[in-house]
Order: C-alpha cells, then sequence, then structure tokens
C-alpha cells in the first residue's frame, strides 16, 4: 500500500470536522510538512478562518514522530482535544494504518491532590493540618466547593480542574491542590499510585501527540528538569502570545505577605535559632517595602540590598535546618516540611536572584491599593532563552494569525531569538515564514476609519471630543459595538458617559460580570455593546450582527512608566538600534492587529475599525501599524462611516425582523 499524499489525508480531516478545504490551510499544511521534513524551522501567519489546527496536525500526524503543540488559551487546547484530534484520528486511521494516540498535559497545580484532600491542608497559624472540610461551614460557598470536589474525586477520570463543572474559586482549589515544590513524589505519598498529575504524565508519554500550554512549554524550557515527553516536533499555536507568557514563568515576586507566610510554616519545623533569623529578616523586608517608592531600580537602594542579603541568608539558614528538626506532635510532617520548604525556597530563590543584580533582569517595586508592596524582577529578554531552548533538537512551528508586523516577520522573528529570515550561519536557526493569507475578503468587508480630526490623545486627559465621536459612532451602527480601551480607568468612564447619553444601547463592562457572561449577553443582543481592556482585545469571538464596530479609543503603546517595556526600549537604543519601534511600536501593533481581527470572523460578515487616534494617520510609524492590520478599505471621512454604519444596521435589522440567520 502506498503512502496516502498530504492532500489525501488533509480532505479525509476536513470532511470529518464537517469544514471546508481551503487553499491558505493547504498551502499551511505543505509549509508544515516541509519543515517537519527537513528538520527546520517555520512562522506561518493564518488568518482567522483558514483552519490552522488541521494545517498543523494532518502533517504533524503523517510524519508520525512525536508532537508536543503548546496554546496560550484554554479554549483552543479543548478544542484541540475534544473535536479536532478525535475526528482527525478517526479520519485518517484508515490511511495511516494507525491510530496516534493523544494526551493533555498541564502543570501540576491543575489537577486534584489525593493527598491534600483526604489528609488535610498544612495550616499556617498551628503544627499539623487541619480538615478543610471540618473548618469551612458547609452553608459556605467555600464549603459547598470543597464538599462537591471531594464528591467528584470519586467521579473524575482526570482530576483536571477545567473538567470541573461548574468551576469554583482559586481559593477553594488551593485546597485541594499543591504545586511541584510541594508535592511528596510519587514514590512517597500514599496516593502516588493513583496522583492524576502523574497518571497524566504517564499517559502524555504515551501519546504521540500532547497538548499543553505555554507556561508549561516555559517551565520545560527554563527550569531544565523535563516535564514535557521527549519530542521532535515542536508546534505553538496563538504564538503570538508565548513571549509574554514565557516572560511571565520567568518573572520573580517579593512580597510581605509571601515572606511573612514562609516564616510561619517555617517556625516550628526549625531550630530557634534559625526561626528567629529569618522572622528577623522578614521584619526588616517589610519595613523597607513600606518606605519603598514604586518604580524601576536600575540599582538596589544599598538598605534595600542588605534587607534582601539578610533574607536570602536566614532562608538558606532554614533550608539547611528544616531537615535537622524532627516534632512527632506535628500531624503528616513530610506534607508540612514540604510546605514550609516550598514557600522558603521560593523567598530565597528570589531574594537571592536580586542581589545578584544580573544585567539581564530588570528590578522594579509596585504598590497596589488591594494587594499592597511587591518587589518584581524579570529578565529584560526572553530571546535568548527561547533560542536556546526551543530552536535546538526538533523543528518547531510556531503560527497565528497575527505574526507578520509591519509587513514582515523579522519583528517576532527577533523576540524570538531568531536572525532575520535568510540570515546563514553555522549556530543561527533557520526559519521561513509564510503569509497563507485568510479566506476572508477584508476589503469588501471592513473598513478601518481612523478619526483623523480628533486632537491628539494626551496621557490620562480630557477626551470628550472621543466620546462625542464614540457616540456617533455607536447610534449610527444600532448599537453592535465592541470597545476596546487603553486602560481600565478609560474603560469605566466611557460606560458611565455613554449610559446616560444613549441609555437605548445597553453597555456591558468588563469586570461587572464574568468575561464568558459579557460575551454571552454581548452575542445575544445585537444592540449591545461590550466594553473593556486587554484581555478582551483576543477573548471575543462573535461573529455575525453583535459585532459591527470594533473601537480603539487610542493606539495602546505600552505605558512609558511600564518598568520592563521602558528597559527593554532603553536596552535596543543603547545598542544602536530604534528602541521605540522594536519595542513599543511592536507591542502596540501586536494588539491592534488582535483587536482588528475581532471585527471579521465569518464570511458573512460586515463591519468598521474605528481607531480613535489621529496618529495612526498622521505619525511616521502609522504606516507600519497599518502594515499589520488586516487590509481593509481605509477612510478618514467620517460622514461615509456613518452612511456605511448605518446600511450595515439597516441590512442586520432587515434579516433580523425575517427571522434569518446571517450568512457566515
Amino acid at each position: 500500500m502506498t503512502k496516502p499524499s498530504l492532500p489525501e489525508l488533509l480532505h479525509a480531516a476536513v470532511t470529518a470536522v464537517g469544514g471546508t478545504e481551503r487553499p491558505g490551510q493547504v498551502a499551511m499544511a505543505e509549509a508544515v510538512e516541509e519543515a517537519i521534513d527537513g528538520g527546520s524551522h517555520l512562522l506561518v501567519q493564518a488568518g482567522t478562518g483558514t483552519g490552522k489546527s488541521l494545517g498543523y496536525l494532518v502533517p504533524a500526524l503523517a510524519h508520525g514522530e512525536r508532537v508536543v503543540v503548546a496554546t496560550a488559551t484554554l479554549a483552543l487546547q479543548r478544542q484541540l482535544v475534544e473535536r479536532d484530534l478525535p475526528r482527525t484520528v478517526d479520519a485518517l486511521h484508515p490511511q495511516l494504518r494507525r491510530r496516534p494516540e493523544f494526551a493533555m498535559l498541564k502543570g501540576r497545580s491543575n489537577y486534584l491532590c489525593l493527598h491534600r484532600l483526604h489528609e488535610g491542608v498544612p495550616q499556617d497559624e498551628e503544627e499539623g493540618l487541619f480538615d478543610q472540610f471540618e473548618a469551612a461551614a458547609p452553608t459556605s460557598k467555600l464549603g459547598q466547593d470543597l464538599l462537591r470536589m471531594r464528591d467528584w474525586a470519586d467521579e473524575t477520570e482526570t482530576g483536571d480542574r477545567d473538567d470541573l463543572t461548574p468551576g469554583v474559586s482559586d481559593r477553594a482549589w488551593a485546597q485541594v491542590s499543591v504545586s511541584s515544590r510541594e508535592c511528596l513524589g510519587a514514590s512517597k505519598c500514599a496516593y502516588g499510585a493513583e496522583c492524576f498529575a502523574e497518571t497524566a504524565r504517564e499517559r502524555a508519554k504515551l501519546s504521540e501527540v500532547v497538548v499543553t500550554n505555554h507556561a508549561l512549554l516555559a517551565i520545560d524550557a527554563i527550569e531544565g528538569a523535563p516535564v514535557l515527553p521527549q519530542h521532535e516536533v515542536l508546534i505553538v499555536d496563538e504564538a503570538h502570545e508565548l513571549v509574554s507568557r514565557v516572560t511571565g514563568v520567568a518573572t520573580g515576586e517579593l512580597t510581605p505577605g509571601q515572606v511573612n507566610r514562609a516564616v510561619r510554616r517555617a517556625a516550628k519545623l526549625v531550630n530557634e535559632k534559625a526561626a528567629d533569623q529569618l522572622q528577623t529578616a522578614a521584619e526588616g523586608f517589610e519595613r523597607l517595602m513600606e518606605l519603598a517608592l514604586p518604580g524601576r531600580l536600575e540599582e538596589i537602594p544599598e538598605d534595600l540590598g542588605y534587607a534582601l542579603m539578610a533574607l536570602r541568608d536566614a532562608c538558606r539558614t532554614v533550608i539547611s535546618a528544616i531537615g535537622t528538626t524532627r516534632d512527632k506532635s506535628v500531624q503528616d510532617e513530610d506534607a508540612v516540611r514540604k510546605q514550609a520548604l516550598a514557600s522558603v525556597e521560593s523567598v530565597h530563590d528570589v531574594a537571592e536572584r536580586i542581589t545578584n543584580g544580573s544585567e539581564w533582569d530588570v528590578v522594579w517595586y509596585e504598590r497596589h491599593d488591594r494587594f499592597g508592596a511587591s518587589l518584581r524582577v524579570a529578565p529584560m529578554s526572553v530571546s535568548g532563552l527561547l533560542r536556546e531552548k526551543l530552536f535546538t533538537d526538533r523543528s518547531v512551528v510556531l503560527t497565528s494569525a497575527t505574526l507578520k508586523l509591519g509587513g514582515d516577520f523579522n519583528g517576532v522573528g527577533a523576540s524570538l531569538g531568531l536572525a532575520p529570515e535568510g540570515t546563514e550561519g553555522d549556530d543561527v536557526p533557520q526559519w521561513k515564514g509564510v503569509d497563507v493569507g485568510s479566506p476572508f475578503d477584508y476589503r469588501k468587508q471592513g473598513i478601518l476609519y481612523v478619526a483623523k480630526h480628533l486632537a491628539r490623545p494626551a496621557r490620562d486627559g480630557d477626551r470628550g471630543d472621543m466620546l462625542d465621536e464614540l457616540t456617533e459612532l455607536i447610534q449610527a451602527a444600532g448599537g453592535r459595538t465592541l470597545g476596546l480601551f487603553s486602560s481600565m480607568r478609560a474603560a469605566q468612564l466611557a460606560a458611565e458617559e455613554l449610559r446616560s447619553r444613549i441609555p437605548e444601547y445597553p453597555i456591558l463592562l468588563q469586570g461587572e460580570e464574568t468575561l464568558g457572561e459579557l460575551i454571552k449577553n454581548f452575542a445575544a443582543d445585537p444592540q449591545t455593546c461590550l466594553f473593556g481592556t486587554l484581555s478582551l482585545w483576543q477573548g471575543v469571538d462573535v461573529p455575525g450582527p453583535s459585532c459591527q464596530l470594533v473601537v480603539m479609543d487610542k493606539i495602546p503603546f505600552p505605558r512609558p512608566d511600564d518598568p520592563l517595556m521602558s528597559a527593554r526600549q532603553k536596552a535596543v537604543e543603547e545598542a544602536g538600534g530604534n528602541g521605540f519601534m522594536a519595542v513599543a511600536a511592536t507591542h502596540a501593533a501586536l494588539l491592534m492587529a488582535q483587536g482588528a481581527g475581532r471585527l471579521v470572523r465569518a464570511s458573512g460578515d460586515r463591519g468598521v475599525v474605528a481607531v480613535l487616534d489621529q496618529r495612526l494617520a498622521t505619525a511616521r510609524y502609522g504606516s507600519y501599524l497599518k502594515a499589520s492590520l488586516p487590509d481593509f478599505w481605509f477612510t478618514t471621512d467620517r460622514n461615509q462611516v456613518r452612511k456605511s454604519l448605518a446600511a450595515i444596521d439597516a441590512k442586520a435589522r432587515q434579516t433580523e425582523a425575517a427571522g434569518q440567520p446571517e450568512s457566515g
């Protein structure tokens, strides 16, 4: 029997999922096959509606080697494991003459811990463990969640938090889960043979396709101890998110509350001298944190440096002492000791990292009204880490609807540690960028409107003219508006003002309900508007008449006082580059591309992306930002845009009155 061709396999898979084969999907599958066969790397931009999951799954399954697929969102992980992979495997089985196994793998804290569930949770203030089921009143929300999780533990096959519906609060889940540092280890745990996290790892080792998230991929790369099984192919979907997710995993934080928790947990498990040393160091650190001023610390102040060294040294003493003192009165001492050790080690590692003062790290101080003061440390760049850890010994495919910024892939490539496309060299990973386009006709389906007549936005300034423009646009569109704002304060002010100006159009505001409820209500009523900030830029997928106007209040550059972004920008400038374009403009282009991508989600969608910031049409960098967006028809004519929105609204109303769904 001859080996089936890629077009045959792709056709079978697309038919199985009830989709339509598209030229972009075929081109993507061919590019992925070429990269895997050649052991090279690929960046592939595939617009909304391309069907990119099958575009990489089919050639990966056909190749027959183990592949890891990493995504940024839970929604895509679930789509892959619950829909795309089962159907694709079934469809390809007759032609491949094998049935590839697949599995999902997450970090340990995502799985229910049977030891915690049955033996209790180490108590900070007392010796031993406490029974969380007795401690929480059965009538309280926490108590009800805990009882429900105890029943669920007897039914679930995965122990995966995301399989528990309805979900529970972070506080409730913390009672029945452990971090990798707190875990006793399967060989030492009475429940090791039944452990959900260990079962998931074993399942992954036996699978040809392992679906995971960017965070676990980052942990696997950063911490050196492999958590993912050995694999020959890595596919990163939603790849525009990878750098920020890896940065998040590589960021350390130190707060007075965290330090005091480590003190409490260790106090009864070490000798008095070690406990006193840590207590004294913690008090010194907390005192200084009350005095510090927010912002980047290019040099650590002398008194803070001494406090951090004292904290580091005290933690080191406790870590050495914690294994020498035994207290038989402590119930399940191994679990109590493991949790205390995890807390102290976490404080030690961050304190040591800051005191070491690497030139590649950025340190800053933050103060939040709700969370208090914190010291944070993050890598200046993760590009070197990604180049070294990601692009060696395997073929890597990165895909997203937004990878080609300003007309090429080099900006995103640089953030991943890749030299400009086509660069030759022994230690230079070879890669290719491919844009397979979109099945949508953006120039016919959408308008990009820039409100050139508005005053240039000032930071935190009054933008009455912007609110006037927004009001008129929403009225012309008949509601149907997704408002994407550069700050939560701007979203709140706009919602408050427009609720009084145009009460006939309900305005939903991020934070007033769960994101899922907001999107559900927004989709259900075409006259409704939804206002929010960054997480909405990627979280909304509402095809049809409910979203026919996407508004961005201004270009989403990073705040000038953002410590990490400003440090990265300065570093590029000191190296002779253009820091603004490399950091701020790239950041804004990516967010704008994601925001503009909310408009056209199906072939029948029509509408306007309105940017209420004249700089997109007047500033020199405007052409770079526009080149990063879908190829909509462009205008600055406000009257033309109002007429277009009114016409789109009228057509949608006719369709709704006739009871017909929008085509798409």
